[in-house]
C-alpha cells in the first residue's frame, strides 16, 4: 500500500487496479450486519458497487447483480466505516504562539499522509477523521474532514464537496490551554477569552456587511482578510465550529456565543457535561465526548466522568465520542463505545456515537456514518461483537477499496505495534529524546 512508502510507480498502479476493481460489483453475505440507520441482520448482504453501497438486506431480500463477486464471511460482523469526530493524526500542526486567534491557518497545509498514525487509526476501523489543529488557541485554525484512503499526498485523502471546495469545520477551544499565561498576547482569563472572541466575531459581521454594500464592486470591495474570511463562512454555516471545552461554567460560555452569533457548534471533550446536560439538550447542540482510563492530567478535567454520555443521552442531547489521537489510540475507538456503555449509556446510542452521531456533527450524514444504499461504501468487518473486548478489526474498507486486512503482515505492524510502529523516521529522530517529546506533545493532542 502507498504509505508503506513503495515508490512512486508501484503506488499509482495500486490505486489503479482498486479503481478498476470496484467495476466489479462485491457482495457480502453470511455476516452479521449492523447498519445503524436500521435493526442489525443476522444473516445480511452488503453489495458495494463502483465506491458506493448496491444494496444492503437479509439474505433472500437482496438480488445480486450479474457477475457480483461474492465473498462468504459467516460469523463476522459488519460495521458502517468508523467516524472519528476529533482527531491529531497526521501530525497535524496548526496556529503558533504569536497572537491567540489565527482563523487563516489551514490543517490543510499541514498533514503527512504517509505518517503511520493514519494507517493505525484504519487499523481500528476508523474510515473518516476530523483531523484538528490543537487547543492552545482561541481559535487555532480549520480542520479538515478526510477520508482514511490509501494516498500520495492529502489531496488523495480530501473530501470534496458539492461546491468543489473540500470539507472542514473551524477549531475553537477555551478554558485552561487558551488562556495560558498572562503579560502576553493570550488573555490570562476566562472573561478574556470570551471577550476576544466575541470581539473577532463583530469583526467578522461588519466585514459580512461592508462585503454585502460593496456589491461586487471592486471599488468599494473591503481588502481581503483571510481570517475575517474563514469566521464570515462560521457565520453564514458553511464551517461548523469545533470547539474544545470542559468545565462547566465554559461549556455555558461556548453555548452563550452560539447563540448571541448563531454559528454551528460541536462541543468537544465536556468533562463535565453530566452538570449541564439539560442545558446542552435546550440549546440543541451536539457533543463530542472523550472517554479516557486514567482521567486527570490537569485540573479542569477533574471531574471528568464516564457518566457523561449516558446524563447527555438521558437529557435528549446529540452525542458522539472521539478518540483525541494521540491521547487515545485510534486502535482503541470502539473500547470507548463499550465503556460508555457499561457507564449507563444503551448499545443503541454507544454505536452510532462512532458512527452516524459523529458523521452529523461533521455534516457527512448524507455519505457516511450508516450502511445505505447510495451512501460510500466505507464498513468495517469485525471477528465478533463490535462492544466485546475480544473482538479484532479484521478488514478496513473505504469507498470500496480495502485498505487494513489483519492478515496482512504489512498491516498487522500497524495493527499490533507500539508507539513507532511503521514509523521509519522514528530511529533517526532518537537521539533528540525528552525535547522532541516535548515537541510531540505541543503539536499533537489536546485533551
Amino acid at each position: 500500500m502507498v504509505p508503506r512508502f513503495s515508490p512512486a510507480a508501484t503506488a499509482l498502479l495500486g490505486l489503479a487496479l482498486a479503481a478498476a476493481a470496484q467495476e466489479k460489483p462485491l457482495a457480502f453475505t453470511g455476516a452479521q450486519i449492523i447498519p445503524i440507520a436500521g435493526e442489525p441482520i443476522a444473516d445480511g448482504v452488503l453489495v458495494v458497487h463502483r465506491g458506493r453501497i448496491l444494496a444492503v438486506g437479509a439474505a433472500g431480500s437482496v438480488a445480486l447483480p450479474a457477475g457480483a463477486e461474492t465473498r462468504a464471511i459467516r460469523g463476522k460482523v459488519i460495521l458502517p466505516g468508523l467516524v472519528d469526530s476529533h482527531s491529531h493524526i497526521g501530525g497535524a500542526q496548526g496556529a503558533d504562539g504569536s497572537a491567540p486567534i489565527q482563523p487563516e491557518v489551514r490543517v490543510l497545509d499541514a498533514v503527512d499522509v504517509r505518517h503511520p498514525s493514519i494507517q493505525k487509526a484504519q487499523a481500528g476501523g476508523i474510515t473518516t477523521a476530523n483531523v484538528m489543529p490543537g487547543s492552545g488557541h482561541l481559535i487555532s485554525g480549520q480542520t479538515l474532514y478526510l477520508k482514511l484512503r490509501d494516498g500520495r499526498t492529502i489531496d488523495d485523502l480530501l473530501i470534496k464537496l458539492a461546491d468543489g471546495t473540500f470539507a472542514g469545520g473551524l477549531k475553537m477551544a477555551n478554558g485552561t490551554n487558551s488562556i495560558r499565561t498572562p503579560g502576553g498576547p493570550f488573555p490570562g482569563s476566562r472573561a478574556k477569552s470570551a471577550a476576544l472572541v466575541r470581539e473577532q466575531y463583530v469583526r467578522a459581521q461588519e466585514y459580512k456587511a461592508r462585503l454585502a454594500r460593496a456589491g461586487g464592486d471592486p471599488e468599494k470591495t473591503p481588502a481581503r482578510d483571510l481570517a475575517l474570511e474563514m469566521l464570515v463562512e462560521v457565520l453564514d454555516g458553511k464551517r461548523i465550529v469545533q470547539h474544545h471545552t470542559h468545565r462547566h461554567d465554559d461549556i455555558l460560555t461556548v453555548l452563550r456565543l452560539q447563540k448571541e452569533f448563531g454559528f454551528k457548534v460541536v462541543l468537544h471533550h465536556v468533562s463535565e457535561a453530566a452538570k449541564v446536560a439539560t442545558e446542552i439538550a435546550a440549546a440543541g447542540v451536539p457533543s463530542s465526548v472523550i472517554i479516557v482510563d486514567s482521567p486527570g492530567g490537569k485540573l479542569e478535567a477533574r471531574d471528568l466522568t464516564f457518566e457523561n454520555c449516558a446524563a447527555l443521552e438521558r437529557a435528549g442531547a446529540a452525542i458522539g465520542l472521539h478518540t483525541d489521537d494521540s491521547v487515545t489510540d485510534s486502535r482503541h475507538f470502539l473500547r470507548m463505545a463499550a465503556l460508555a456503555v457499561r457507564a449507563g449509556m444503551t448499545r443503541t446510542g454507544a454505536l452510532q456515537a462512532v458512527t452516524l452521531a459523529n458523521a452529523k456533527m461533521l455534516g457527512l450524514e448524507a455519505r457516511v456514518g450508516s450502511l445505505e444504499t447510495g451512501k460510500d461504501a466505507d464498513f468495517v468487518i469485525l471477528s465478533g461483537d463490535p462492544l466485546s473486548v475480544y473482538t479484532q478489526v479484521e478488514q478496513t474498507w473505504i469507498e470500496g477499496a480495502k485498505v487494513f486486512d489483519v492478515a496482512d503482515p504489512k498491516d498487522r505492524v500497524y495493527a499490533f505495534g507500539g508507539a513507532g510502529a511503521g514509523d521509519p523516521r522514528r530511529v533517526s529522530l532518537c537521539c533528540f529524546g525528552s525535547a522532541w517529546d516535548i515537541i510531540v506533545a505541543a503539536n499533537g493532542g489536546d485533551q
